[in-house]
């Protein structure tokens, strides 16, 4: 009995610390399930305050949320939003400057002003630079010029209005579409000399149906390196588009989190699903893997031994534009966000979904498919246990 209340008294703030982060963390599960917690802004300032309590009071080492914390937090937050200084102007870090030491309190009163503000920014300054790499991807780009780039991009200072930074856009624009360019001459020369040696090899009667594709003009080179650099950055720019505020949210909380533990990182519930599937390699659906294809979601590959693959009429290529949970209206997805439309199409094992597709011939058609149990091994992590000489070895 002495030893048993020993321990207890010994541990009983470690209890404590536990139950009041359960009693937290259910208060913030809670609040997503009441019928008035729609708000993005309430739900952020209740993670804001299990987060502060972790830090504080529920890690094993913690440490204080104080100036240097926010100073820390300040210049991690900003590095995750823009990297490479291609979107933020000098203009905006100085307004934001105000709020170097405060995000220490901002995050103990759940105030979230500073992520509001970058926030709203951040997204006005991407919508601006779609002209940028546009504008200078239109015309046939001129390498003859003197010119210079810097790379380092920490030391680099933020442009200090936008017509250097549409420079910057141009510049590194410019070297991508250079350094893409380079590769392509070179692998031709390469076929050059390769094309010779398969010209002596059919004089000696070999690899007569081998096909060389025909020699391309710089010009030619350059215009189809330009088309592949506005494709790829528009893909990125969709790609961008289809971030919402609690994507960006997520950046500023693993900012938090790596500040006081850089091992600790938050995951949205989305993050922790598609986790929990590659770790497991079992989901509940039809099997299918998706990708955006401008507006559209494009069917690019059907899991062995799920529903789509089973039931053989959905393939490659097929573009989804409706789906319908068993009798009810379908719902037009073309445009909508990738992850919502996943989330529509999985579901409860027996349960049906029916998609509308516009096939690869350009037909439309409606199949109905019942959800199962997907599985998909390449991805499981899993275990065993061998027995050997009287040994045993995990594996």
């Amino acid at each position: 009995m002495n030893t048993i209340l020993h321990f207890m008294k010994r541990n009983y703030k470690i209890l404590i610390v536990l139950v009041s982060l359960s009693a937290v963390f259910w208060s913030f599960k809670a609040f997503q399930l009441l019928p008035n917690s729609n708000s993005a802004s309430e739900k952020d300032k209740v993670l804001l305050e299990l987060l502060a309590f972790v830090i504080e009071r529920g890690h094993y080492d913690p440490i204080a949320i104080d100036d240097s914390f926010s100073k820390g937090l300040y210049q991690d937050y900003l590095l995750g939003l823009d990297p490479s200084k291609r979107f933020f102007l000098a203009s905006d870090i100085a307004s934001f400057a105000q709020y170097e030491t405060l995000l220490d309190d901002q995050i103990l009163n759940k105030d979230l002003t500073f992520f509001d503000i970058s926030y709203e920014v951040l997204v006005k300054r991407m919508e601006e630079s779609k002209a940028y790499y546009r504008d200078f991807l239109a015309n046939p780009i001129d390498f003859n010029l003197k010119e210079t780039i810097n790379t380092d991009y920490e030391q680099l200072p933020y442009a200090s209005n936008k017509d250097e930074l549409k420079k910057r856009w141009n510049q590194q624009v410019k070297l991508s579409v250079l350094s893409t360019l380079a590769d392509k001459v070179n692998i031709q020369e390469t076929g050059e000399s390769l094309e010779q040696d398969i010209e002596d090899s059919e004089t000696l009667g070999q690899n007569k149906e081998t096909k060389i594709d025909p020699k391309k003009s710089l010009e030619e080179l350059e215009i189809e390196t330009r088309e592949n650099a506005l494709k790829s950055l528009n893909e990125y720019f969709d790609f961008i588009q289809d971030l919402d505020r609690n994507d960006w949210f997520g950046i500023y909380v693993n900012a938090i989190a790596s500040r006081f533990d850089p091992h600790t990182n938050y995951m949205a519930p989305d993050d922790k699903e598609r986790f929990d599937v590659s770790m497991s390699g079992r989901f509940e659906g039809i099997g299918a893997k998706l990708q955006k294809k401008n507006d559209y979601t494009e069917i690019t590959e059907l899991i062995s031994g799920g529903p789509a693959w089973r039931g053989k009429e959905l393939e490659p290529g097929d573009l989804i534009l409706k789906v319908a949970q068993g009798n009810e209206e379908p719902l037009d997805v073309v445009g909508m966000r990738l992850d919502n439309i996943v989330k529509k199409i999985k579901g409860p094992k027996g349960t049906e979904v029916r998609l509308t597709v516009k096939k690869v011939d350009g037909t439309i058609k409606v199949i109905a498919m019942i959800r199962d149990v997907v599985e998909t091994e390449e991805t499981y992590a899993k275990s065993s246990v061998v027995e050997k000489n009287g040994k045993k070895y995990g594996i």
